[in-house]
C-alpha cells in the first residue's frame, strides 16, 4: 500500500484507528476456547466488527509465537484474511525486528511476501545495514521505533550524547538512508509533549503512536502536536477495544469502543 492510498482510507473513513490485535488466551471470552482455532476466531470476530472504524490493523508477533506454529498459523489465517476480505486496510506486523545484512532482508522477505504484511516495525539499534534491506522493498514501509511510551525509554531513548537527544540523532540519521521515503516512525502517546521538535525533524513522515487508552496517552495532544496537513498519524489502541467484554458481546463492545475514538478523531480532522 501506498502512503497515498493510506491517506485516501483516513478521509474517507474519517479515521486514522490502528486496532492492536494483540491476543492473549487468558483475556478472550471463555466460548472461544472451544473452537478449533481460537486466536483467529477471536481476530475475525473483531476484524468483521471493527473494519469500517479503522484504517490499519496491528498484530503484536509476540502474542502469536507464544502460542508456536498454532500461533504463527492463526497469524497467518488473519493477515490472509484481512488481505483478502479488506485489502484497503494498512497492516502492521509489530515484530520489532532489526540484524544486519542478509539476516535484515530475511526477515523482511518473511512479513513482506510471505506473510504479505505493508509494514513492520524495526528496532534501529544497529543502524543503517540493519534497516535498509527492508527499506528495500517497493510500497512497503518500515516503522522505526524512535521514542517509545515505555518507562525504559528515559534509559536511552532520551539521554544526550553530543549535545542532543538520541532519540533526535536517530530520526535525523535515518533521513540519510537509501529509500528513507517508505519510513514511517514509533512515537508513543505518553510523550506527546515531545512531538513538536520530532515534527521539526520529520515533519512529512507518518507516525505510529501506540499508548492511547490503556496506558494513558491523550489523543487531543497527541493531534494537537503530531498531526500536519496530510494527517501523518496512526493511533494505534489495543486493549482498550478489543478486551472491552469478554463476554459473547466482545465484539460489539469492541465496536463501541472503536467507534468512540473514531468519532473523536472525525473532531480532530475537521480542524486541519
Amino acid at each position: 500500500m501506498t502512503t497515498n492510498q493510506l491517506i485516501s482510507q483516513i478521509k474517507k473513513k474519517k479515521s486514522f484507528l490502528c486496532i492492536g490485535l494483540d491476543v492473549d488466551l487468558k483475556k478472550i471470552p471463555p466460548h472461544l476456547l472451544k473452537e478449533e482455532d481460537s486466536i483467529f476466531a477471536f481476530n475475525k470476530a473483531i476484524i468483521d466488527a471493527t473494519h469500517h472504524l479503522c484504517v490499519a490493523y496491528k498484530p503484536n508477533t509476540a502474542f502469536y509465537e507464544a502460542y508456536g506454529i498454532k500461533g504463527w498459523k492463526a497469524l497467518e489465517k488473519t493477515i490472509n484474511y484481512l488481505n483478502e476480505k479488506h485489502p484497503e486496510i494498512f497492516t502492521i506486523a509489530d515484530a520489532k525486528r532489526g540484524d544486519i545484512g542478509n539476516t535484515s532482508t530475511m526477515y523482511a522477505k518473511a512479513f513482506f511476501e510471505d506473510l504479505a504484511f505493508d509494514s513492520v516495525t524495526v528496532a534501529p539499534y544497529m543502524g543503517k545495514d540493519s534497516v535498509e534491506p527492508f527499506l528495500a522493498f517497493e510500497n512497503k514501509h518500515t516503522i522505526l521505533l524512535a521514542l517509545t511510551s515505555n518507562q525504559g525509554a528515559f534509559d536511552f531513548q532520551t539521554k544526550t550524547v553530543d549535545g542532543k537527544e538520541l532519540y533526535k540523532q536517530v530520526l535525523e540519521t535515518s533521513k540519510t538512508w537509501e529509500h528513507s521515503e517508505n519510513l514511517m516512525y514509533v512515537v508513543g502517546a505518553t510523550k506527546a509533549e515531545y512531538l513538536a521538535d520530532i515534527r521539526q525533524i520529520i515533519p512529512d513522515s507518518f507516525l505510529l503512536v501506540p499508548g492511547v487508552g490503556a496506558q494513558g496517552g491523550n489523543l487531543q495532544d497527541v493531534c494537537k502536536y503530531g498531526m500536519n496537513n496530510q494527517v501523518g498519524l496512526l493511533i494505534n489502541s489495543s486493549r482498550g477495544i478489543i478486551y472491552a467484554s469478554n463476554e459473547d458481546d466482545f465484539a460489539k463492545a469492541a465496536a463501541i469502543k472503536a467507534k468512540e475514538l473514531q468519532q473523536e478523531m472525525e473532531i480532530e480532522l475537521k480542524r486541519l
